[in-house]
């Protein structure tokens, strides 16, 4: 298995710090809004990778985190004139609806940045004494220039320009690169006690807290989307490494955004599809499709002819395994001879998990097995169809299910009524979706 590794821009053999197991870290979301289109591909995409993983044979003990205090949710809990966790714990459930219907397994552990208030004091504290962070008025901030590899990740250095150095006369920062771990309170903003007064976290620093106490200094894997790539992954590094000298995880994986018609997305107008009104109209296994349909590292365009195209797709898969009187079968040890369905497939997976590749390996599959049958009796269609066929169709149907999060629990059903129409009907498809105007669909915001 080979993952592009992001810190080193290299595609590089995966091999886990402790054999036969895997420690997973997937930034979450900040929750002030509806679940949209970048929060499904992020999560579909590494609840397949961890899926994979699993079947391949790893113990994966995967978290996911939720940012529930944050600028942008103390500005709209105001707005409203609404406690912060009265609005944070609403978003949470919405997200948590929208990913079960997205079939999205629950992770192992799923830490809130207010329950870690303690580690990331102790966390600010350790960076304090070792000289990497300093206070200034009731703020704590991270020193970039104490931290040589600054930039690895990213590409980004750490040097200001003399405006920017301008720019941070009267904000108490040292440095323009400098950032906040500890932000001082302000009258309208919750807070917590600590040494240098009552505050509440920065955003990057939680990360780097959770991790550290459920994974340990280094784990395995991090994701997120490309959009964290800066400064939110480097400042992670930043911190941890600090603490620890050495990166928190040997691999750094990034999906791409979720793209609208190549115009640049923005809340404020309303003007991106929220991941219930999709889910309303069209089958939870065609939007997994969707998610499935570029290599996990490139954008993926949202428009009306992808998503007819992974509705038709899901309907082609669901009509296929329905037709069978067979259960899902993890392959067997002998099924992974050269040339075998689960072969190929485990080829394009271990090929930095490409997800297209393993998708045409599995419509390939239905296509050769539609093939024979077509030329094959009746008889032996209803009833006398060779094993070998079967085994292939049990093969299949656990990788749809098991690996690639598909279900197709209503069979037949969901292809006729309220979605057969746009498999039948392009323009009723375009018609049907929310507004697509926009674009870049952040993984966080």
């Amino acid at each position: 298995m080979n993952i592009f590794n992001t810190l080193t821009r290299t595609k590089t053999p995966f091999r886990p710090i402790v054999a036969g197991k895997v420690k997973m870290y997937l930034c979450g979301p900040t929750v002030y809004d509806e679940p949209h289109l970048g929060h499904a591909r992020s999560a579909v995409v590494y609840d397949v990778i961890r899926r994979y993983l699993k079947t391949r044979g790893y113990t994966v003990t995967y978290v996911r985190n939720i940012t529930d205090i944050d600028n942008k949710i103390i500005e709209k809990a105001n707005q409203r004139h609404q406690d912060y966790r009265k609005l944070s714990a609403h978003y949470i459930d919405r997200y948590h609806d929208v990913m079960a219907q997205l079939n999205v397994l629950s992770p192992d552990a799923e830490p809130k940045a207010t329950e870690f208030i303690l580690p990331i004091l102790d966390f600010i504290s350790s960076l304090i004494q070792k000289g990497h962070a300093y206070t200034s008025s009731g703020n704590v901030y991270f020193a970039v220039q104490s931290f040589k590899a600054y930039g690895r990740l990213s590409g980004r250095s750490s040097h200001s320009s003399p405006e920017e150095t301008l720019a941070v006369v009267g904000t108490g920062k040292q440095h323009p690169a400098d950032f906040a771990l500890w932000r001082a309170s302000k009258p309208w903003t919750p807070s917590w006690p600590s040494p240098w007064g009552p505050g509440r976290p920065g955003w990057h620093i939680e990360c780097s807290a959770m991790s550290l106490k459920l994974l340990g200094e280094v784990f395995d894997i991090h994701g997120g989307g490309v959009d964290l790539i800066f400064p939110h992954h480097e400042n992670e590094i930043a911190q941890s490494q600090s603490i620890s000298g050495t990166s928190p995880a040997n691999y750094w994986i990034h999906n791409g955004l979720v793209q609208i018609n190549g115009k640049k997305m923005s809340k404020s107008l309303g003007n991106y599809p929220a991941l219930n009104d999709l889910l309303a109209v069209y089958p939870a296994g065609a939007l997994r499709l969707l998610m499935l349909s570029k290599r996990y590292r490139h954008p993926l365009e949202f428009r009306p002819v992808a998503l007819r195209s992974a509705v038709k797709n899901f309907a082609r898969l669901e009509r296929f395994c329905s037709q069978w009187n067979v259960s899902p079968v993890a392959p067997a040890e002998t099924s992974k001879r050269t040339g075998s369905l689960w072969s190929q497939f485990c080829f394009a997976m271990d090929d930095d998990f490409n997800f297209p590749m393993a998708l045409s390996v599995v419509f390939q599959g239905v296509r050769r097995i539609n093939q024979i049958l077509a030329t094959a009796s009746d008889v032996l269609r209803a009833s006398e169809c060779p094993e070998g066929i079967k085994t292939v169709v049990a093969e299949m149907a656990f990788i749809c299910r098991d690996i690639l999060g598909i279900e197709f629990e209503t069979a037949v059903a969901s292809v006729t009524g309220k979605h057969q129409k746009f498999q039948s009907n392009g323009k009723q498809c375009t018609a049907q979706l929310p507004h697509l105007e926009g674009s870049p669909i952040s993984s966080q915001s």
